[in-house]
């Protein structure tokens, strides 16, 4: 397997306890991002990630594939090779501030040992200091996403670091957290960053609708809600 980390800006992180306040985002000096494949980032995170930027947060990912499933190719290059590197440009635009990729099977996670995922996991939390991870809510039933928040939960249980999950609009348990005042600019680069997966241009339309219904709120639900 394996893991290429980017350099990191070096810029001090701590760890500091989010409370999720009604309606309002977790507060925090740095946040892990651990999704299973490049496109994520962007089309479920990106205005997110790009606010808990804004509010002075050290934003971190981690893509455990490199999304070579995907059925959606508008290149002529290899997905495995593309979709990585559109993932960093993409991650560059919502201010993301380092990048980490592992190869493990796109579509495949569910079959990889539980605890090698929690391994990898951890040491991204080490790395970085993080004091919250952030996911796709598992209840969106792909297995994939199921094992990278199982991941996530193992790993953040051991470093006591809470784990909170974007989940779906009107899903049980979420809350709708406003984006505040940077709800705008926010989906305007969440909306760049997608268009920078140009492999994956067919899907762009319907990622724009869904958007629009969206506004300027996302809905969190805690995984593992902080101490």
């Amino acid at each position: 397997m394996r893991y290429a980390p980017t350099a990191t800006s070096g810029k001090s992180a701590g760890q500091v306890p989010p409370q999720l306040a009604r309606g309002v985002l977790p507060r925090v000096t740095t946040v892990l991002a651990v999704i299973a494949r490049p496109g994520q980032e962007s089309a479920d995170l990106g205005a997110l990630l790009y606010a808990l930027g804004r509010t002075g947060a050290r934003v971190a990912l981690l893509s455990l594939t490199r999304g070579e499933a995907s059925p959606l190719n508008s290149t002529t290059e290899a997905l495995e090779t593309r979709r990585p590197w559109e993932m960093r440009v993409a991650a560059g635009l919502i201010g993301v501030s380092s990048v980490a990729i592992a190869d493990y099977p796109d579509g495949g996670l569910a079959d990889v040992p539980a605890g090698e995922l929690t391994e990898l996991v951890g040491r991204e939390i080490r790395r970085h200091a993080a004091g919250l991870l952030i996911v796709i809510d598992p209840v969106t039933g792909y297995p994939d996403d199921a094992a990278v928040a199982g991941a996530a939960g193992a790993a953040a249980a051991q470093a006591q670091v809470p784990v909170v999950a974007r989940a779906a609009r009107g899903n049980g348990g979420g809350r709708v957290v406003t984006l505040g005042t940077e709800a705008e600019a926010a989906r305007a680069w969440q909306r760049s960053a997608m268009a920078a997966h140009t492999s994956q241009a067919a899907a762009l339309p319907e990622l724009e609708r869904r958007l629009e219904l969206l506004g300027d709120g996302e809905t969190l639900r805690w995984l593992a809600p902080a101490a």
